[in-house]
């Protein structure tokens, strides 16, 4: 099933915001997925993502955390990473943003939101405010430790994380401070935990541009896809 792109400009406040909204051929569900970008920005990888939850079926939003002319300066990318994570309500609104842009699509009748490395963190974050309307949140290798933990009932979606397993920027820690906030926060969560594979298991490039710690894993990136299909089918 093909899945047609066209480039989307939206707002949050002063900033100017452009994402890729994939359509698939045959739609086949009511589900409008969020795709969020890691620290990169919203890049090839993210919009491949996106294309491919729109191939099964769902409307896909791969959106722009960043804002215009910022590919490329790695100082200002690094701001606007330390605002949004330091800032839960401003990422909020900078998510917010785009799933009212995906919400008001034709067909779109539920959403869901699937973030990357930074992605992910973002999401979670939706996830432990009780956005009401998400009914599902998945974190791909992204980083788990909050300041904001979810309360008791605030967690309205089902959550998913995949984590590598090899991940040294997501250490143990992490993992089960995580695990005890969900338990604590009778939240309907699943956890995945991919054996050997690094950071950014899913990024088929990371070996093009070698970093410590950051590593395409095919085995981890085949099952974490079959896994969130199967999440997101759930919802439809």
């Amino acid at each position: 099933m093909g899945a047609d792109g066209r480039s989307v400009s939206y707002r949050d406040a002063d900033a100017k915001l452009h994402g890729e909204m994939f359509r698939p051929a045959r739609q086949t569900s009511g589900l409008g997925v969020l795709v969020v970008h890691g620290g990169a920005g919203r890049d090839e990888h993210a919009d491949d993502r996106a294309r491919r939850l729109a191939a099964l079926g769902h409307v896909a939003f791969a959106c722009d955390l960043f804002g215009e002319r910022i590919a490329g300066d790695r100082e200002r990318i690094l701001r606007e990473i330390a605002a949004l994570t330091n800032d839960p309500d401003r990422a909020g609104r900078r998510a917010g943003a785009a799933l009212e842009v995906l919400a008001a699509q034709s067909g779109v009748e539920r959403l869901a939101a699937v973030g990357y490395c930074l992605g992910g963190t973002i999401v979670l974050g939706l996830a432990r405010a009780g956005v009401s309307d998400l009914g599902a949140v998945a974190s791909i290798h992204g980083g788990l430790r909050t300041t904001t933990p979810a309360t008791p009932g605030s967690v309205r979606a089902r959550v998913l994380v995949s984590h590598g397993g090899a991940d040294p920027y997501v250490p143990a820690e992490d993992v089960t401070a995580f695990t005890a906030e969900m338990l604590d926060a009778a939240a309907d969560w699943q956890l995945l935990v991919h054996a050997g594979a690094q950071h950014g298991f899913t990024h088929t490039h990371a070996d093009r541009h070698p970093h410590p710690g950051v590593a395409y894993h095919a085995e981890a990136d085949a099952h974490a896809s079959a896994a969130l299909a199967a999440f997101l089918a759930a919802d439809r």
